[in-house]
């Protein structure tokens, strides 16, 4: 468990990331929960909300990153002890849905998968890594997906959404070997959630097997558990909800 502190989490509107404040928000271990997204965040009452700050980020706009930074992290007057980065983009938004072939490859749809998925995650480790304390442990975790890992894959196709994965998996790495020379007790991960009951898995939930349809409320238990129990030695890793290891 990641020494006391204030946790912030990026991507605070999606499914995902929501039920992560809200998480946060029930543990008495962080004294402030620090909401980061495009759209904002409602904390659940009134005692919630005191321990709570929220604000703007936009993870393809490297100024709204250092704002952030400057802003609400700031304002949170603690060292953050835990940043987790909530966000990904696998359709829509310019995307359209995911590949099955080569035939349906577009530069501008590869661009922004990376932009989404790799670069924005990178940017935001950028400004946010040196906040971590050099002392004690502390956990930055960005969601990956299993689809990411290049040993793993089977099936082909959804190479945006897979390159982009797999690109972020090398950067958690190199920032885990980077992290590792400063602060020896940093934790640096890539989790994969399961498919989740949120919109970003809805045109595909048809496939999912019986109990393997996570809610975000278990989803959010789960990584949160995964990042309590992971070791210095994991760093660098992608772990899964259950804390299996996803393979490179």
């Amino acid at each position: 468990m990641a020494q006391a502190g204030c946790a912030v989490v990026i991507g605070a509107s999606g499914g995902i990331g929501g039920a992560l404040v809200r998480a946060l928000l029930r543990r008495p271990d962080f004294e402030v929960v620090v909401a980061l997204s495009r759209a904002g965040f409602a904390p659940e009452s009134r005692e919630s909300a005191v321990r709570l700050v929220h604000g703007r980020i936009d993870l393809l706009d490297e100024a709204s990153i250092m704002q952030a930074v400057q802003g609400p992290v700031a304002e949170a007057g603690l060292p953050p002890t835990l940043i987790l980065v909530a966000t990904g983009l696998l359709h829509g938004e310019g995307l359209g849905q995911p590949e099955r072939s080569w035939r349906a490859l577009d530069a501008e749809a590869l661009t922004l998968a990376w932009r989404v998925n790799a670069v924005g995650p990178a940017l935001v480790a950028k400004h946010m890594l040196p906040l971590l304390p050099r002392a004690g442990r502390s956990v930055f975790a960005a969601l990956s997906a299993r689809v990411g890992s290049i040993g793993d894959n089977r099936l082909g196709g959804w190479h945006a959404y897979r390159a982009s994965k797999a690109g972020l998996n090398m950067i958690l790495r190199n920032l885990a070997i980077e992290l590792a020379r400063s602060r020896l007790e940093a934790i640096c991960l890539g989790l994969h959630p399961g498919t989740v009951d949120t919109g970003l898995s809805l045109p595909f939930q048809a496939g999912v097997p019986a109990g393997r349809l996570f809610t975000p409320e278990f989803c959010a238990t789960s990584l949160l558990a995964v990042c309590d129990a992971a070791l210095p030695a994991q760093s660098g890793q992608v772990l899964a909800w259950d804390g299996a290891q996803v393979p490179p």
